[in-house]
């Protein structure tokens, strides 16, 4: 909770530098002036409650989650991609009348900061709240001790009315607003180094993350089955990593490319988009066969995969893609995450930190969930162990 805010701004402020070497590390310092202005925040206020006002329309279908531990499913709009769409709208109002999108580049640290602050107030919110609702509505991942509750989050679904903040935050300001910066980046780069059009790598990394996002909001209700959802609660975690750290640090490489041009030829480019290509086509594949077996295992098209029956009633996949390793998804997030990084070409290893950072994170989710499912399934998963032995990469981990 205390690092890595740090260790993020080290990072924005490290790239900004003319020679981004780790031995220039730690980079100077800016004022706190520089760092925070009222009217900056004001404009991250007004970005996160037009997402909330989206969130509230009443378009795109209802549906209901996993069921909780007293039997009941709470019901979720799905209209992310309709937001998404409403915020393209809104952007491209802006560029036609001529909004200068630059201020975001700009102020992309103050950006940081109020996002920052506004989740650590958004965290005490949610553990204050969390006090007072009854032991059934306690997340899970809740243990008791104040700060790992206030880390992980006590409550699980925390809601105003019919408005869920954690399902709110999941997908809306931190996943759109990655898009917006992206392309804010892409703009800035235009102006700063005098370009009629953009680089050809910094269209690829805008390209491949508006396909990762759009992705996310077109399949929007395979969120519901992820563990954020079934078993954190809504803390610090998750308010810092939505809100904060996926805009920021998942922008990196577009923010990276404004201050450290790299030119990439188009055989080369063609080899990244293979690689790209790659990643999704595992990533999406197997969520969408995870999504239909969970929806309805009992589907004809499914009736080819072999499974394993477990003392909770439920099955386990241990064929087609969930036969090839346990976490094929992971497989393929972290192929994409390499492509993301590659059109920055190879003078530091900056643009590379979010596939080291995306690999540590995904090795230890694993860990989380394989814990969590011998506890679960017992005999079953160690059976399904021992069938595909391997984790996330195929012969090697």
């Amino acid at each position: 909770m205390l690092g890595l805010p740090a260790f993020l701004f080290l990072l924005l402020l490290l790239c900004r530098q003319r020679e981004p070497s780790l031995l220039n590390f730690p980079p100077p310092l800016p004022a706190l002036y520089d760092l925070w202005e009222t009217r900056v925040f004001g404009v991250y206020l007004l970005w996160f409650f037009v997402q909330a006002l989206f969130y509230l329309l009443p378009i795109g279908k209802v549906v209901e989650g996993t069921p909780l531990t007293d039997g009941r499913r709470l019901k979720y709009r799905l209209n992310g991609f309709y937001a998404f769409l409403l915020t393209s709208a809104a952007v491209g109002a802006c560029l036609f009348w001529g909004v200068e999108l630059y201020y975001v580049y700009r102020h992309f640290l103050q950006l940081a900061l109020a996002a920052l602050v506004f989740s650590v107030g958004l965290s005490v919110y949610l553990y204050v709240r969390a006090l007072r609702v009854p032991r059934a509505e306690l997340a899970p991942a809740s243990s008791g001790n104040a700060i790992y509750d206030f880390y992980i989050g006590r409550e699980l679904n925390p809601r105003i009315g019919t408005f869920d903040l954690k399902y709110f935050c999941e997908l809306r300001p931190g996943l759109i607003g990655w898009v917006v910066i992206n392309l804010v980046m892409l703009l800035a780069e235009m102006k700063l180094q005098n370009r009629a059009t953009p680089s050809l790598a910094m269209v690829l990394v805008n390209s491949f993350q508006l396909l990762y996002v759009v992705d996310a909001l077109w399949n929007e209700e395979a969120v519901l089955t992820t563990m954020d959802i079934i078993h954190d609660g809504f803390g610090f975690m998750l308010a810092f990593g939505d809100l904060v750290w996926v805009p920021f640090i998942y922008s990196f490489q577009a923010f990276y490319l404004v201050h450290h041009p790299n030119e990439v030829s188009w055989l080369a480019a063609s080899l990244i988009v293979a690689v790209k290509l790659c990643g999704y086509v595992i990533f999406r594949c197997a969520n969408a066969q995870k999504n239909a077996f969970r929806k309805n295992p009992t589907d004809p098209r499914l009736a080819h995969l072999k499974t394993i029956h477990t003392s909770t009633g439920k099955s386990l996949l241990v064929s087609g893609w969930w036969g090839l390793v346990r976490h094929p998804n992971y497989l393929g997030d972290l192929i994409m995450a390499l492509a993301w990084s590659l059109p920055c070409g190879f003078n530091h290893i900056l643009p590379y930190f979010y596939v080291i950072y995306f690999t540590a994170l995904l090795v230890h989710r694993e860990a989380r969930d394989e814990r969590q499912c011998r506890r679960k399934y017992g005999a079953a998963w160690a059976e399904y162990c021992r069938r595909v032995p391997y984790r996330i990469v195929p012969g090697v981990y």
